[in-house]
């Protein structure tokens, strides 16, 4: 093996995780990537710290969860949090860069609004926004230098708004070729910048970090023909989180269903929905597919671990919602994670909680470089290599709003979850009998000891960590006894003192 050490990373948006063959899906095509976790590991419990693009990535760049880096919510929706990283906050593009590695990055940045891709040691054409820049220079040059057609779509899906004004565009039907697509477009110019970097790496030994994030699948969904009718809607069930009631649940998920006008589209719509979020996965791995085979092509293989995964997960249609909000469900927060790394063994699957801003770790210890300095990147190398480390058997996640300030916490273990929900009702799901999660059992007093010991385990993780979160609940919930005063008052401590004065 090559005493390089080269990363690949493949990042999708918004992509839900029982979209791949290799996570249980026996209608999409992900031929590349199921093959990318047959030759290396598969991870079933991977989750996003937050279920939004800006403060998972800003997560992902830092291996800090996003109550630490501040990063907070996507810069178009922002309610009044910081809009980039701070000027003295290390990330894991920049220790490459002083360690001597070429480091690309193709596609969505959306980490920041006026510190780019560059400005954290990238190289590659700047692209913003939440979806495919159509009007992007670097793009439009493309289509020329090929006498490609432009951009043109029709098929407008979409539901109607509560104020009677037409909704978000959902799917729509696109008038280009493949060859024009802006996901065609992106595998072309990854491979441009893999195929010089494979050059700098043969001839002058230097490393490089190839980053190939696409902005789809988000919504909304824009294919060619071949891919808006790739499935077939009739043959396609809704989730069956779909016959959610929204009773005895937070107030703001049936809001939100109301914004993303569910109940206002057929049932056949809403199928067909699903079949072009499907034929937008195929053709997202048509594309990384070429890439990977690009990587063989230049025999990449034995000196690069690759990865893949999304910031985050889509509703579409579970739960009566789309694209992603306050509600912390499975749909949104599980996403799929596969590494793959040279010496490692072949179609691994691991059951460990992992999370995304893991990455951080994991790519600084492949590239033989010094820890980050965060504490909230763990490394996935010893698991991914086949070993057995202790392991935490629970994930803590946040989310801190987007159109609207919005805090939650969660805390799931491999059967059950608890959602904090300051301003409404807290939730409670058991997944092994409800992994639909439609049944809200936090009042159920049979899980009582369940709801209590999860309570008091979240409380000491969020303590722990510095997540000023816990103050809420050290004074609104039974934490498992107090050794200090919540209230700050300061007046009587004694009280405190012991678990005699902490009940609630």
């Amino acid at each position: 093996m090559t005493s390089l050490k080269n990363v690949i990373f493949v990042l999708t948006d918004q992509q839900r995780t029982d979209t791949l063959g290799c996570y249980g899906n026996t209608v999409v095509r992900t031929d590349n990537l199921d093959a990318l976790a047959a030759s290396g590991t598969r991870f079933d419990r991977w989750y996003t710290p937050t279920a939004i693009c800006t403060p998972a990535r800003a997560s992902l760049l830092t291996g800090a969860a996003p109550f630490r880096h501040k990063l907070l919510a996507n810069h178009e929706r922002n309610v009044g949090y910081l809009e980039d990283l701070a000027d003295d906050q290390w990330t894991f593009p920049e220790a490459l860069k002083d360690a001597g590695y070429n480091c690309g990055l193709i596609g969505k940045w959306h980490a920041g609004t006026k510190k780019a891709a560059a400005d954290f040691g990238f190289e590659g054409p700047p692209m913003e926004g939440w979806h495919n820049p159509v009007d992007h220079p670097d793009y439009l040059d493309y289509l020329r230098e090929r006498d490609l057609a432009p951009y043109a779509i029709s098929d407008q899906m979409r539901g109607v708004l509560p104020n009677g004004a037409p909704g978000n565009l959902l799917a729509a039907r696109l008038h280009q070729p493949l060859e024009a697509t802006f996901e065609y477009y992106m595998a072309e110019r990854a491979i441009e910048m893999l195929r010089r970097y494979a050059a700098a790496a043969e001839t002058d030994s230097t490393p490089f970090f190839l980053a190939l994030h696409y902005f789809g699948p988000h919504l909304p969904y824009i294919v060619p023909n071949e891919y808006f009718d790739m499935y077939d809607p009739d043959a396609i069930s809704l989730p069956k989180s779909s016959s959610e009631t929204f009773a005895g649940k937070p107030q703001v998920q049936e809001n939100y269903s109301k914004h993303w006008a569910f109940d206002t589209m057929t049932e056949a719509e809403s199928r067909k929905v699903i079949a072009v979020y499907w034929g937008y996965v195929t053709l997202i791995d048509e594309q990384i597919g070429r890439v990977l085979d690009t990587a063989r092509e230049l025999g990449l293989m034995d000196s690069t671990a690759l990865f893949f995964s999304s910031d985050h997960g889509e509703f579409t249609g579970a739960h009566r919602l789309h694209d992603k909000g306050p509600a912390m469900y499975e749909d949104i927060y599980s996403t799929a994670g596969i590494v793959r790394m040279p010496g490692g063994p072949e179609g691994q699957e691991r059951q460990e909680f992992v999370s995304l801003m893991d990455c951080t770790a994991t790519i600084l210890q492949w590239c033989g470089l010094d820890p980050a300095p965060a504490v909230d990147s763990r490394s996935l190398m010893p698991l991914v290599m086949g070993e057995t480390p202790e392991w935490d058997d629970h994930i803590v996640c946040e989310f801190h709003g987007h159109h609207f300030p919005y805090p939650q916490r969660m805390i799931r273990d491999a059967r059950y979850k608890l959602v904090i929900n300051p301003e409404s009702v807290n939730e409670l799901y058991d997944l092994k009998t409800d992994p639909d999660e439609l049944q809200n059992r936090y009042n159920h007093p049979e899980l009582v000891a369940i709801r209590t010991g999860l309570m008091a385990r979240l409380y000491h993780r969020l303590r722990e960590r510095g997540d000023n979160f816990h103050h809420w609940m050290a004074t609104m919930y039974d934490v498992g006894g107090l050794d200090y005063d919540p209230s700050l008052s300061g007046f009587d401590e004694a009280a405190y003192s012991s678990d005699e004065g902490g009940g609630q």
